[in-house]
């Protein structure tokens, strides 16, 4: 099993120095990764000879945009009870939890001092925001946020530390119930993932797009590390299947 999107994500690239393909999740750098990145398509069953089209930043927004899709479909078939609302990069300040930051802005954009000690971190745009509009009377109430998702097709230690402090600010800024913090990858290496899935508490889970094919790419190419580094953030639930993102936001 793997994202219904995975298939038309996850493929092959060619690289400019030498024209041979490499997986398009692999770090083109480092060994270990284009291994398990190529043991990953294999089990999908991808071949070498199909190179996708675009370039290495477009995976990044196609990913954003697949997950927002997918969730747009599959919440309301799961939950059709509640009002959905499925964004790309939508502020923060658009939902009930946060609408007071859209105050603060103003006050601090017309105030100097403020400015430069705030800054503007707290204006924060998911990829993926997944909102419930509230059975009210005024039509005009935010929505409530129920799950921000950060997609990162891949993981660096500056995407790691982008996701932690985006997260935090949304923790010790909102007023109300948390919404549930996630992340989507597609990244092959367990270390890496194992980077984000760590920590304590910015993340609640980290959601792999292929992870059944991450499982075998490791037992079968692996390194005893990447192995034990795995089995933890699996066996501690911090990482999981794609497919279960959707059923744990509607049963939430």
């Amino acid at each position: 099993m793997s994202a219904p999107f995975a298939a038309q994500l996850l493929g092959w690239k060619k690289l400019k120095k030498n024209g041979n393909p490499v997986p398009n999740s692999a770090d083109s750098s480092s060994t270990p990764s284009k291994a398990l990145a190529r043991a990953i398509l294999e089990h999908l069953g991808v071949e070498s000879e199909v190179i996708l089209p675009g370039t290495p930043k477009d995976l990044g927004p196609a990913l954003e945009r697949a997950v927002q899709a997918d969730l747009a479909k599959i919440l309301p078939e799961t939950d059709p009870s509640r009002t959905w609302q499925i964004d790309h990069k939508k502020v923060v300040e658009d939902f009930a939890q946060y609408a007071h930051l859209g105050s603060l802005k103003k006050v601090v954009r017309k105030n100097p001092v403020l400015s430069a000690d705030l800054g503007f971190d707290y204006l924060i745009r998911p990829d993926v925001t997944v909102g419930i509009k509230m059975n009210s009377p005024s039509a005009e109430d935010n929505p409530f946020l129920h799950a921000a998702v950060s997609c990162k097709w891949t993981i660096r230690s500056d995407r790691v530390q982008n996701i932690r402090h985006e997260f935090l600010q949304m923790i010790r800024h909102r007023r109300g119930r948390l919404p549930h913090l996630v992340t989507v990858t597609a990244e092959p290496m367990p270390s890496r993932i194992a980077a984000i899935a760590r920590g304590t508490g910015e993340v609640d889970a980290v959601y792999h797009i292929a992870l059944a094919a991450l499982q075998e790419a490791v037992e079968a190419v692996g390194s005893r590390q990447q192995k034990d580094d795995l089995a933890e953030c699996v066996s501690q639930g911090r990482l999981r299947p794609y497919e279960e993102l959707a059923p744990t936001l509607a049963t939430w």
